[in-house]
Parts: C-alpha cells; sequence; structure tokens
C-alpha cells in the first residue's frame, strides 16, 4: 500500500495531480483545498489513499496534501453511507476548521449545501463525526481540531451543559473566547461563555 508519493508536479487540475517519480506518473483524485496547496508547485509530496470504486471494481488514488487532510477524509468515509466522491465534494466545499464548526455546531443548512448531500447524510455525519471531532480522535482531530482537545474548554464545557445550557452552543462560545483568549483556565472561560450565552 502506498503512503505518499514525491516528486515534480506533471500536471495539476481542480480535480486531479499527476506526480513524476523517477519516470513514472502517478495521477490522484484530489479536492480543492489540495490543489490550493499545491498550486504553483514544482515538487510535492502527496498523501494517497487507495479507495475500492463501487461501480466497476477497480481502485481510485486520493491524493492530500496534508495527512491530517487525508484523516478527515477517512473520517467522513468512515461514515455510513458516506463515499468517495462524497468525501471530497466536501473537503472541496470547507476547509477543514468550517466543516469542524458544521459538524460542532450541528449546523444541518450548511452541510446540506454540499452538492449532493441531503438533510438525512447531513444528520448522519453531525451524530457519527460529533464525538469524534469532540474526543479529538485521529490525526485528523490533533491537526485540525485543536480547540476540541483543549482540557480547560472540555471542562468548562461539561460545566456549562451541567447548567442547561445546549451542547453546540457552549462549543460555540467557548471557541470563540479560546480564539481570542489561548491560554484562558476552566473559571474564566465559564465566566466567559456565560456572558455570551
Amino acid at each position: 500500500m502506498t503512503d505518499y508519493i514525491s516528486g515534480r508536479v506533471a500536471e495539476l487540475t481542480p480535480t486531479q495531480v499527476v506526480i513524476d517519480n523517477q519516470g513514472i506518473g502517478y495521477v490522484s483524485e484530489i479536492s480543492l483545498q489540495t490543489y490550493s496547496a499545491l498550486e504553483g508547485k514544482s515538487q510535492a509530496t502527496v498523501y494517497v489513499q487507495r479507495q475500492l470504486n463501487p461501480r466497476d471494481g477497480s481502485f481510485i488514488d486520493y491524493g492530500f496534501a496534508t495527512k491530517a487532510e487525508r484523516e478527515l477524509f477517512r473520517l467522513i468515509t468512515g461514515v455510513s453511507g458516506m463515499g468517495a466522491a462524497s468525501a471530497r465534494m466536501i473537503l472541496s466545499t470547507f476547509t477543514s476548521e468550517e466543516f469542524n464548526q458544521a459538524i460542532l455546531s450541528e449546523d444541518v443548512n450548511r452541510l446540506k449545501s454540499v452538492k449532493g448531500l441531503g438533510v438525512k447524510s447531513a444528520q448522519r455525519l453531525i451524530l457519527e463525526l460529533k464525538d469524534k471531532i469532540v474526543k479529538g480522535e485521529g490525526e485528523a482531530a490533533e491537526q485540525l481540531f485543536v480547540p476540541s482537545r483543549n482540557e480547560a474548554m472540555e471542562e468548562a464545557a461539561r460545566a456549562l451543559v451541567m447548567l442547561g445550557f445546549s451542547k453546540p452552543n457552549v462549543n460555540k462560545a467557548l471557541q470563540a473566547i479560546l480564539k481570542k483568549t489561548p491560554e484562558a483556565k476552566v473559571e474564566d472561560l465559564i465566566k466567559a461563555a456565560l456572558q455570551i450565552l
């Protein structure tokens, strides 16, 4: 199994990249996120995820500019009913941070703005990924969802939920506070969140 390919960027379009490694061209399907990261580069490393195409039984390689994006792709395709095409569309529509926010705030309308994603699919994404994002599972969580891993935030969130505030509103408020004051202590987070909520 291939983990990554490094070499010359032989071809780059918004949907595909061809990496030339010692005279062999490796083609990978990519998201717009990866396209933006690779644009203008002559050399690149692409992290690969091989997926089975259910239509014809062939394998397709999906390429990512970062391990974190690949891990997020794996999280999305791990959701029941979510295929590689849907995952790529999501990663082309949102930045990783925007997707994180949509999941944590349970924003079904924002998620269903992705082409081909309906209400039920959006709800399923939220249901199956919210705990993984909050708990900070996987490499994507470590690199993309850093605010969720903050112990002070988790403790403050538990306290605020026990006070009767809804989890999505609590997470939204705490993340806004942490953006301004990343080193805030639990009591400071709770006080500031109470003013917002």
